[in-house]
């Protein structure tokens, strides 16, 4: 996928790029596989903002993404890479032999009328979804269950993926993106190859209203509020905040501090930490 860089007509167009959607084949979704999406602007069902900096945005619709690949031994046919407004990935249509239609995560090197299988059985290929113990060490991996049956968690954006260091008796050990060395049940199913579109990290949004659109509204300093908008208010002009180290709008420390419990079941299976 190339960027496409625009002319600067106006400020705002000067450092913008975009997608050039070269590798988008059909232009409209598949109707049976839309849902409505509800727009609740980052609050709960009191009215209250849980999320901070959430609303507006374009209207959607949630495309159904099949996380689990369950289809088991039944062949499917790439019928088209598609864009999804909900996620950073391309996604293709899968028409499978026996008439059903699902969309999944398009990886690297997928294209139309591939063929895609998921199970035990399948061929070590880009799109084919197998069980880890199944899968050869040293193969790059995506959408990556953490519970067997519960379908694909990790490794779902733009450009990412695993690479399965090794197996040891029920567990496979995983190098997540981040640098972690994780342990992994190795029932737990994953996806061959790496997820598309790995330009979008190079997209430059150019202006505020970009992000605008994307849903996400403006971020105000702690220092720009008042005492009781947030710790760091107040004070004549720019004051240092006028304590030790900076905190969030609720107190807590916003630098250096673990916010991980401790007693986390799942911290068994950390081997090792991001960043260490």
């Amino acid at each position: 996928m190339a960027i496409k860089n625009y002319n600067p007509t106006s400020p705002g167009r000067r450092n913008m790029s975009g997608y050039g959607f070269e590798e988008i084949t059909k232009d409209k979704p598949e109707k049976s596989l839309l849902v409505a999406k509800k727009q609740n602007a980052g609050r709960n069902f009191r009215g209250t903002i849980t999320v901070r900096h959430r609303g507006g945005g374009e209207k959607r619709k949630l495309r159904i993404i099949d996380f689990k690949r369950d289809k088991a031994g039944i062949p499917g046919r790439v019928a088209a890479i598609e864009y999804d407004p909900n996620r950073s990935a391309r996604i293709a249509l899968i028409f499978y032999a026996d008439g059903e239609k699902r969309y999944i995560l398009a990886p690297v090197g997928l294209n139309i009328n591939d063929t895609v299988m998921s199970g035990p059985t399948a061929e070590i290929k880009p799109g084919n979804a197998l069980p880890l113990k199944n899968i050869p060490s040293g193969t790059q991996i995506h959408n990556i269950e953490m519970v067997p049956g519960n379908g694909g968690q990790m490794c779902r954006g733009a450009g990412t993926s695993a690479q399965l260091m090794a197996k040891e008796g029920e567990y496979a050990l995983l190098r997540l993106p981040s640098g972690e060395l994780r342990r992994v049940r190795s029932e737990c199913q994953a996806t061959i190859g790496q997820v598309g579109n790995l330009e979008h990290q190079n997209i430059s949004l150019g202006k505020a209203g970009r992000k605008r659109h994307m849903g996400w509204r403006p971020t105000v300093r702690g220092s720009a509020m008042t005492p009781r908008d947030h710790p760091h208010g107040g004070g004549e002009g720019r004051t240092p905040i006028g304590m030790p180290g900076p905190k969030t709008p609720w107190g807590k420390p916003a630098l250096g501090y673990k916010t991980r419990k401790k007693t986390k079941a799942s911290n068994r299976m950390i081997v090792k930490r991001r960043g260490k």
